[in-house]
C-alpha cells in the first residue's frame, strides 16, 4: 500500500536541508549494496531526527537498530558538546558497517556502538535518556518502550519508526505478525497517560512521545 504520494515525497525532499557529504554516502551505498535498503531512514527523515536532536541539545541518546549508522549519526548532530550516544544493533555485519561510518564522523568519539540483543543490554547500560530512537525488530516495540520510559529523564522523548507499517495497520484485519505488534504498541501509547504523544505520516510513520 503506498502511504505517502510519491511525487510530494520527492517535493519534500526537495524543499527540506540535505545530508552532509557522509551521510549521503552513506544513503548511496546502502541503496546500491544493502539487501534490505528499504530499512534505511529516507533523507528527509533523516533531517527531521537532526533537527529534532538539535531542538532538544540531549546530553544522553539511545538507538535501538543501528542498520547502516544513518540515523545515528543525523541523532549525534544535535548532542550537547558533551553528549553519547548509545546504539544497539543485532547483526554484526551492519555494525561493522555503522562503526566503520562512524569512525570517519565528527561524532565518532561520542557513539558508543553495542553489538547484541537490545533487550539484554538496555538494562545494562546505566543512567537516564534524553532522548530514544526505537528502530528495531516490531514484535518487541512495546518491551523496549517500557524499558527505555522507565530511564527516560523527566520531560525526555522517545521517537518511534515504522508506526504505519508499510499501510499494513490500516487494513481491516490487520494481517502479519509486525503489523499486529505495531498496531499494539500504537494503542498501548495511545492508551498510556504517563506520555503525550503525536503520529506523523512521514514515511513509514513517526511517533513522537513525551514524557510527562
Amino acid at each position: 500500500m503506498e502511504i505517502i504520494n510519491a511525487k510530494a515525497e520527492i517535493y519534500a525532499d526537495l524543499y527540506s536541508s540535505k545530508p552532509d557529504a557522509l551521510l549521503q554516502r552513506i544513503i548511496d551505498e546502502t541503496q546500491q549494496q544493502h539487501p534490505h535498503a528499504h530499512m534505511l531512514s529516507s533523507s528527509t527523515q533523516g533531517t527531521l531526527l537532526a533537527l529534532i536532536s538539535k531542538m532538544l541539545k540531549p546530553s544522553r541518546i539511545l538507538e535501538i537498530g543501528t542498520f547502516t549508522g544513518f540515523s545515528a549519526l543525523c541523532l549525534a548532530s544535535g548532542l550537547n558538546p558533551k553528549g553519547e550516544l548509545h546504539t544497539i544493533e543485532l547483526r554484526e555485519e551492519d555494525a561493522a558497517t555503522a562503526q566503520a561510518y562512524f569512525n570517519e564522523s565528527p561524532y565518532g568519539k561520542s557513539i558508543h556502538l553495542h553489538l547484541g540483543e537490545a533487550l539484554k543490554i538496555i538494562p545494562s547500560l546505566p543512567g537516564q535518556w534524553d532522548l530514544v530512537f526505537i528502530d528495531a525488530d516490531k514484535v518487541n516495540y512495546i518491551e523496549y518502550y517500557e524499558l527505555t520510559l522507565s530511564a527516560l529523564s523527566a520531560g525526555g522523548w522517545i521517537v518511534a519508526d515504522n508506526v504505519l507499517f508499510h499501510g499494513q495497520v490500516l487494513e481491516d484485519p490487520i494481517k502479519g505478525k509486525n503489523a499486529v505488534a505495531i498496531h499494539a504498541f500504537n494503542q498501548h501509547i495511545l492508551n498510556d497517560s504517563r506520555v503525550e504523544q503525536v503520529m506523523l505520516t512521514v514515511r513509514d510513520g513517526l511517533t513522537i512521545i513525551k514524557k510527562n
